[in-house]
């Protein structure tokens, strides 16, 4: 799709910025100014990475090409490195305060979307990235209460990059605006209903009374979600050995008060477990299959 059906009359004021975030499945790009895009440091390395650079720019920021013709390549060629140019610099752009500020009216908003996860009770997300290096993969969305990332519902986002939001933003953003973000521990609900439903704390006096204070002043400063789905068979808990057992209920199991948080080190493992770290170890932090249980007969 070119943009010239978009800007073509003379009396059009749409710049190629307002174009582009316009557009169906750009809905969670936010408008970079021109000024960070015109500053040189801003744009350290982006160089190398992006081809025909100089006519990139001069799209991006609606400049007049050269007159010289023979010189200019296809123009879907440089579409598609002006877009490559503002999503590499729109990464950088959200990492700073006005770009936050600009992401954080669109999480407010409800633009991004909520967790799909039942449990989270339709918190919101963030999109993210799970690498920083363009054409890998696609756009996920991060929920800050159960911790996980997930594919967008919509398939218009299929083809957005995640590089162009980045590994960094999403927790950032939460380190910035803290009281969006939920606290890192809950405490099951002592009476009244079953601890695992959603709406067992929801209509409780202790919910509607004061505002939610967490004694921790390094997590969140809101109240979190921690409800895990428990598997069961006449009632029994399905054993976590089991093919159809809750492979994941460790990851979204939260501590009940913050002291439990002092009792992990930086790594997340127990100070006064017995194994040693092991400098040997693979140090390799991407996501890995989920690891097999079951014992082969």
């Amino acid at each position: 799709m070119g943009r010239g059906s978009a800007s073509s009359t003379p009396t059009s004021t749409l710049t190629w910025i307002s174009w582009f975030c316009s557009l169906p499945g750009h809905e969670y790009f936010c408008e970079v100014t021109e000024d960070f895009i015109e500053d040189d440091f801003n744009l350290t390395g982006l160089n190398t990475m992006v081809p025909f650079w100089k006519e990139a720019m001069e799209m991006v920021l609606d400049v007049e090409p050269d007159e010289d013709a023979s010189k200019i390549p296809d123009v879907s060629i440089v579409e598609s490195s002006a877009e490559m140019l503002y999503g590499l610099v729109h990464q950088r752009f959200i990492l700073t305060r006005v770009g936050l500020q600009a992401m954080a009216e669109k999480y407010e908003s409800g633009v991004f979307g909520s967790c799909p996860r039942v449990y989270c009770v339709g918190c919101n997300v963030v999109p993210c990235g799970r690498s920083d290096v363009p054409g890998l993969d696609t756009v996920k969305l991060f929920c800050p209460n159960c911790n996980d990332i997930y594919v967008p519902p919509s398939s218009r986002f299929q083809g957005v990059d995640g590089a162009f939001f980045g590994t960094t933003f999403a927790h950032l953003f939460f380190q910035t605006y803290r009281e969006l973000s939920p606290a890192p521990f809950w405490k099951a609900p002592s009476a009244g209903g079953s601890p695992l439903s959603p709406r067992s704390t929801s209509g409780s006096s202790s919910s509607r009374g004061s505002p939610f204070v967490n004694p921790n002043p390094h997590g969140g400063q809101k109240r979190a979600a921690g409800y895990v789905y428990v598997p069961r068979i006449y009632g029994f808990k399905v054993s976590e050995r089991a093919k159809s057992g809750p492979r994941m209920h460790w990851l979204r199991l939260r501590p009940e008060n913050p002291s439990e948080l002092d009792m992990v080190d930086w790594r997340g493992r127990w100070i006064d477990e017995d194994d040693e770290y092991d400098d040997d170890e693979e140090d390799d932090d991407d996501d890995r299959q989920m690891e097999d249980f079951d014992p082969v007969i």
